[in-house]
């Protein structure tokens, strides 16, 4: 949905390259149904790979229970029936049991009618048509990544905040330049509202007027989307009945290791609350299974670092980020932090016959911190945003300073070359973070024999 978005931004602009503007219609009915069929496709591949890992599927509702020695059980339930008898379950005990159940959408407590007349996040793949008018309530990654969905393949797009801005948990660039761009796009945004108070469905045309907590009030709209975020999904594993401890939340308590409170007993993922993407729980996954089942003695220690996490937001334009905000470093490293930062407009709004100001910019960051300026966070927003960020995770990963970045040849024309020419460019202390240094004209280190 986010590439067919960027599909009918490129048509909106294209005739800043010389070609006509026609009519074109878009057919969300066509786009879900290819959606629908490559996701089957996927699921299609994940089972066969299962199957020829010779791994046994149990389908049914899993709980937790102890057995009269103290062990813990997997009892597994035929369906998602709470009616069903102990002689339908079935028992199963393993040397080590992993909890990876995620999470789901949380709709906020309070009028009834909100539950009753909106839908979640998850329940937006399931839109049988594109809505002329929809709100989208919620300040996160998926709030922001469906409003600007929404509003470029058409719809009449409110985005309703609890406080002032989207992603205030992000660097400040990228927050700030976010706001200022969904405003460009016509995105709706309402502040500082506290939420929804209630909505009103209108039964003669099937509309909804929704009444925010601050009085401010939305009508004539086809579909609200409560985005407003997540919760693990725990909540039928009978982790109590176990010993197992939990966070604020509901999220699974674990150590480094992915270990609960109770033995031989694991969890990884959205359950644990602690960097809630696909990409960590997989290798929070894999560490914990090279841990426990490797021959390898390199790996008796495996675990999973929590720390320079890059992640993407596929809001519009798209945002890349890596490490610490300004503010975090600062609070950090105080005085030592030294931040680079750049406004520009992309290459591809160069023929666009418009007023430099109103040409959409990418913002870039890099958070500095000691007497080497290792690069300890990484912020960009801006077309191609999240194809860049990757490359730039494995430097910081290792450590990477200004320096290093400077000594980078830039690939021209590219936005990504803006991150190694930042100005002031060729002036920090000459450190490197590599085991063996790239600057100055040092020769590429030969791989050891």
């Amino acid at each position: 949905m986010f590439n067919a978005a960027t599909i009918a931004e490129m048509l909106h602009g294209m005739h800043h390259y010389g070609f006509e503007s026609g009519t074109v219609q878009f057919d969300w009915g066509y786009i879900q149904r290819s959606r629908d069929a490559y996701i089957a496709r996927l699921n299609k591949i994940y089972d066969t790979n299962l199957s020829n890992s010779g791994v046994t599927k149990l389908i049914g509702r899993a709980s937790l229970a102890k057995d009269a020695d103290g062990n813990v059980e997997v009892i597994v339930s035929p369906s998602d029936n709470d009616s069903a008898t102990n002689s339908s379950q079935r028992r199963y005990r393993a040397k080590h049991i992993l909890i990876a159940t995620g999470g789901a959408p949380t709709i906020p407590s309070g009028d009834s009618s909100i539950m009753k007349h909106s839908i979640t996040s998850d329940d937006f793949f399931e839109l049988q048509s594109l809505p002329k008018k929809v709100v989208v309530v919620g300040a996160g990654y998926i709030a922001v990544e469906l409003a600007g969905i929404l509003q470029a393949l058409g719809s009449d797009t409110s985005l309703v905040l609890r406080k002032e801005k989207a992603l205030r948990n992000f660097d400040e660039i990228l927050s700030e330049a976010l706001d200022v761009e969904m405003q460009r796009q016509g995105i709706s945004i309402f502040r500082n509202t506290m939420g929804v108070s209630r909505i009103k469905y209108n039964k003669s045309n099937g509309l909804k007027k929704i009444i925010l907590n601050n009085g401010k009030v939305i009508k004539d709209v086809d579909v609200v989307i409560m985005a407003a975020g997540r919760s693990p999904l725990v909540d039928s594993l009978g982790l109590q009945d176990v010993g197992i401890q939990q966070k604020d939340g509901g999220y699974i308590d674990v150590n480094e290791y992915s270990e609960t409170s109770v033995d031989r007993v694991y969890a990884v993922g959205d359950v644990c609350g602690n960097v809630e993407l696909t990409p960590m729980a997989i290798a929070a996954g894999r560490r914990l299974a090279d841990r426990l089942f490797s021959a390898n003695p390199d790996h008796a220690h495996a675990k999973v670092s929590y720390e320079n996490v890059p992640t993407v937001v596929f809001s519009h334009p798209p945002i890349g980020t890596i490490g610490l905000t300004e503010n975090e470093a600062i609070e950090k490293y105080g005085e030592s932090v030294k931040v680079y930062s750049s406004k520009f407009s992309n290459m591809w709004y160069g023929p666009f016959q418009i007023e430099a100001s109103e040409k959409p910019k990418t913002c870039m960051k890099l958070v500095c911190a000691g007497k080497n300026e290792q690069v300890v966070g990484l912020h960009v927003i801006g077309i191609a945003a999240d194809e860049l960020l990757q490359g730039f995770g494995v430097a910081m990963k290792m450590g990477a300073t200004k320096a290093d970045f400077d000594s980078t040849i830039a690939i021209h024309p590219t936005a990504a070359e803006e991150l190694v020419t930042l100005f002031p460019w060729g002036l920090s202390s000459q450190e490197t973070g590599a085991k063996v240094s790239p600057l100055n004209g040092n020769e590429t280190p030969e791989p050891d024999q």
